[in-house]
């Protein structure tokens, strides 16, 4: 699918005149599954410059989030959409939080489609879920041991292995690299996970899949996502803050969160003045108006 784009126009209210302006408002305008709109409305000053009437920034949308999916959500601002291809090519990981519930089975494995099954849960026990937990996370970090193509009897393998810093070599399948669980209140259950290479629909079929090894059924019932490579929710701007002097500030602290990790830095060491226009917002569980 073509990567999401997000038009930012910048209105002068008199055509061909020559004014001074300074952005002080961001507005989501519309938004569809590949393209958003948003207007920056300008003020005027006494000093006049000459512009465009509008001008259009191009702005990349990195991993997607889906309709029920919520948090951070990187955005790359003009010359940073050649960043973000970089950024992902690094094999960044990324922490999620997801809502799981047992006793039912959907056609997506989320709790938005459509009902296929009703299961029984009342046998299903704390420790009997951290077992499968702990099962799941071992044969996932068997195929990172597979896919990373690092000859395990070496020094670099021990040294990267130890570190948590083993990635694949290449292109892989979604690969769980971290898988805990958070609360237990049948037939309730969050868990939190650190992953390459996913979608959304692998995240709801990794709580299917906890659902079936414990001869139930669960479905997905929310995702979010607290860290995407090195931007955290700290990282974020809330839905207050889309604004122009926060995208603005967000640039700025773009360019020391992309020094955080040293394999993602280096991937996009000759891009630094796109690395520097690497922004992140915090998307609430309605990600974009629409």
């Amino acid at each position: 699918l073509p990567t999401p784009t997000l038009h930012i126009l910048r209105w002068l209210p008199h055509h061909h005149r020559t004014h001074t302006y300074s952005w002080t408002h961001l507005l989501i305008q519309g938004y569809q599954q590949n393209s958003i709109t948003v207007l920056l409305f300008t003020c005027l000053s006494p000093k006049s410059v000459s512009g465009p009437e509008f001008q259009y920034i191009r702005v990349g949308v990195g991993h997607r989030l889906e309709a029920f999916s919520s948090r951070v959500l990187v955005l790359g601002v003009g010359q940073a959409n050649k960043a973000l291809t970089d950024l992902y090519r690094s094999h960044v990981t990324r922490d999620y939080t997801l809502e799981g519930e047992f006793g039912m089975a959907t056609d997506n494995f989320s709790h938005t489609g459509r009902l296929i099954e009703r299961t029984t849960y009342d046998h299903i026990t704390r420790d009997k879920l951290e077992k499968v937990l702990a099962m799941m996370q071992g044969s996932n970090q068997k195929a990172l041991l597979t896919y990373s193509k690092v000859d395990m009897n070496t020094q670099e393998a021990y040294e990267l292995a130890a570190k948590g810093k083993l990635r694949p070599h290449g292109k892989s399948p979604p690969i769980m690299t971290g898988l805990r669980l958070l609360h237990f209140q049948p037939p309730h259950f969050t868990l939190e996970v650190q992953c390459l290479n996913e979608t959304q629909r692998y995240l709801c079929r990794i709580l299917h899949e906890v659902g079936l090894e414990l001869r139930s059924t669960a479905v997905c019932k929310g995702v979010c996502r607290t860290r995407d490579g090195p931007f955290t929710v700290q990282h974020a701007l809330t839905r207050q803050h889309w604004t122009a002097p926060g995208v603005i500030q967000a640039i700025q602290q773009s360019r020391k969160a992309t020094k955080i990790q040293e394999h993602t830095a280096r991937a996009i060491r000759d891009l630094s003045v796109c690395t520097n226009l690497l922004i992140s917002l915090l998307v609430s569980i309605s990600p974009l108006p629409r």
